[in-house]
């Protein structure tokens, strides 16, 4: 008996999200999806977003680009620029826990994560951020990540999993996934893991000095 709790990331995608979304509402599961700021200046992705909190899945922040990790740029506006932006394009579609979850350019959990200031905009703006302690690099290995994604759940008593909602492919396999989910006996559930979640609400709760550079910033003249 193990416990999982679904995430995905990268979205919203047409074609893609929608049909995520109908699976998880056959099977009556809720996961979180961490959206790409950008992506819902498009209607038809908001609008998948909007279907995605109204049929209860959380909605968090992924960044704006998703181009360059946090933890790598040296812009003093970054937080505002990546994490702010998104939350406004999020708008009332916004968790109250205001969960944000950064990237570390393939799934590291390292110190490209984050950086002072923008650990400083996360405490300001009490908003929580979210990792992960699952990754089987479904966009890497679009036919395989399902049963690389079932030996990383046996292995832990509850698996934060990082998937992702893009046009690979990958999300053909959900339902094999979910299927060979059930007949282990996981329980899916909503919440985090609190290891996975080292800032809540602004405050620091866990050790989070691994996942912050000591970037040097610069300011424009």
């Amino acid at each position: 008996m193990f416990d999982l709790t679904l995430t995905f990331d990268n979205g919203p995608e047409p074609g893609v999200t929608s049909r995520v979304l109908d699976i998880l509402r056959e099977r009556g599961i809720k996961a979180t999806f961490f959206v790409i700021g950008e992506k819902l200046v498009d209607g038809e992705r908001r609008k998948l977003a909007a279907r995605a909190h109204d049929e209860g899945h959380w909605i968090g922040n992924h960044t704006f680009t998703h181009s360059v990790p946090l933890g790598q740029q040296h812009d003093a506006e970054t937080a505002q620029e990546e994490i702010g932006r998104t939350q406004a394009a999020i708008g009332d579609l916004a968790h109250t826990e205001r969960w944000f979850r950064p990237f570390g350019g393939g799934g590291n959990l390292d110190t490209r994560l984050l950086k002072p200031s923008v650990v400083d905009y996360l405490r300001r703006n009490k908003h929580a951020c979210v990792l992960w302690n699952a990754i089987p690099r479904d966009w890497d290995d679009p036919d395989g990540w399902a049963e690389r994604a079932l030996e990383q759940c046996r292995a832990q008593p509850w698996s934060l999993m990082v998937l992702h909602d893009l046009p690979t492919g990958a999300m053909d396999h959900l339902e094999r996934f979910l299927d060979r989910l059930s007949e282990s006996g996981a329980r899916i559930r909503q919440d985090f893991p609190p290891d996975c979640v080292p800032i809540r609400a602004g405050e620091i709760v866990r050790p989070i000095e691994q996942y912050v550079s000591s970037i040097e910033e610069s300011v424009e003249p």
